[in-house]
């Protein structure tokens, strides 16, 4: 444990580590593991490995710009904050601590629906305009009031979430009783609890109020594992289909991605329904445990639709040599939620942006030691092999 704490992060899984040794158990692992047997979680990081860069030499690689436009917007490197339910209970105010730390790195942020912060805290605290992430709710009056927030609040870019009609087995959230009820779970919670005082000063009280921001006249208290469940299985519609997304791009004037493409046929309808672009995801292993890894998803994707929707990925990335193989491989841009998340809890403001520069001199190496020295020249030439 000494080691742990004592530890000097320098990659994702540094800051995984401290934050492994900070948060509730209950709280790590909800945003550490995946679905099942957590097999799609693994190929997501496994599979980024099996590709294999090619490197060149004796380039001019002088002035190297990582810079590039997502959405349409200007972003330092082709990476983004992915939206991560309930951020706020992994750090004090955990959504305002990302948000600042990616505007001082110059990338978009993303609001989750189930955030911890509501819209107009993000907003007060953002000095550049942010995304915000929705569910499909059976409610419909839900969803317009949240458009209509999120438009007010400066969100120019709506990422829709279209892989949970319903959440995915999630057994390390039943083994520690993340979800019960009964006086069981209550104790099992209470004693990871007290594992942490640390945690329990900084963000159980210091960090409150502890409410799910944009939806708390619907399920206020987030602290209410069991309530947030039922709320959660009562209001993900099972019966959205692509006239759904018609009907939202109806109301919808930003930008607006769909997350949780892995088909080439589902990127045609997103196409087809007016979608301006697409995250190839499986919900980073969290939904349907025996799918394909996103990155191995990702070439045929951008080769069928790339040329006309907005690509991006996410899945598995770690460092910003996985950002340079995802670019290469079609992707606009990436987005990374556990490591983000790692890093704040771990460290803080503070440690995400250290996380967020490292990132970016990896990529700055891996186009270096690659010969190109802008993000458009990075292309399907740099990958020497991958296995699909």
């Amino acid at each position: 444990m000494g080691r742990t704490l004592n530890l000097l992060p320098a990659t994702a899984l540094d800051y995984r580590r401290l934050a492994e040794a900070r948060l509730p158990r209950f709280l790590f692992d909800y945003i550490d593991g995946g679905a099942n047997d957590e097999r799609t979680l693994a190929s997501n990081v496994d599979d980024f490995a099996k590709v294999l860069i090619r490197q060149r030499v004796l380039c001019n690689v002088d002035h190297l710009d990582t810079s590039t436009s997502i959405a349409g917007c200007p972003a330092s490197m082709p990476l983004v904050l992915a939206p991560v339910g309930m951020a706020g209970l992994f750090g004090r105010r955990g959504e305002v601590q990302g948000v600042r730390a990616a505007n001082k790195a110059g990338i978009p942020f993303t609001l989750s629906t189930v955030g911890i912060c509501p819209l107009d805290e993000i907003q007060a605290a953002a000095s550049a305009p942010f995304w915000f992430q929705l569910y499909m709710i059976r409610d419909r009056g839900v969803i317009r009031d949240l458009l209509d927030r999120a438009m007010a609040s400066g969100c120019d870019t709506l990422l829709f979430t279209v892989d949970l009609p319903m959440p995915g087995m999630r057994h390390r959230d039943t083994r520690n009783g993340m979800l019960g009820s009964g006086m069981k779970s209550a104790l099992g919670k209470a004693w990871q609890l007290g594992t942490r005082p640390g945690w329990v000063w900084d963000v159980g009280i210091n960090g409150k109020p502890h409410s799910f921001g944009n939806l708390a006249h619907v399920v206020p208290d987030p602290t209410d594992l069991a309530a947030f469940g039922s709320w959660i299985n009562q209001q993900f519609d099972t019966s959205v289909t692509w006239k759904d997304i018609e009907w939202l791009r109806g109301i919808w004037k930003g930008k607006l991605l769909l997350k949780g493409i892995q088909e080439v046929a589902d990127a045609r309808s997103a196409l087809d329904v007016g979608a301006d672009g697409l995250v190839v995801s499986n919900h980073g292993g969290r939904q349907l445990d025996g799918v394909a890894s996103s990155i191995a998803k990702l070439p045929a994707i951008a080769e069928a639709v790339g040329e006309r929707l907005e690509v991006l990925m996410d899945g598995g990335v770690r460092s910003g040599v996985d950002v340079f193989k995802a670019v290469a491989l079609g992707a606009r841009a990436v987005l990374i939620g556990r490591p983000w998340v790692w890093a704040m809890a771990g460290a803080g403001e503070q440690g995400l942006g250290d996380l967020l520069a490292t990132f970016k001199r990896e990529l700055e190496i891996a186009m270096a030691l690659s010969g190109v020295t802008r993000i458009e020249q990075i292309s399907r030439a740099n990958i020497d092999s991958m296995p699909w």
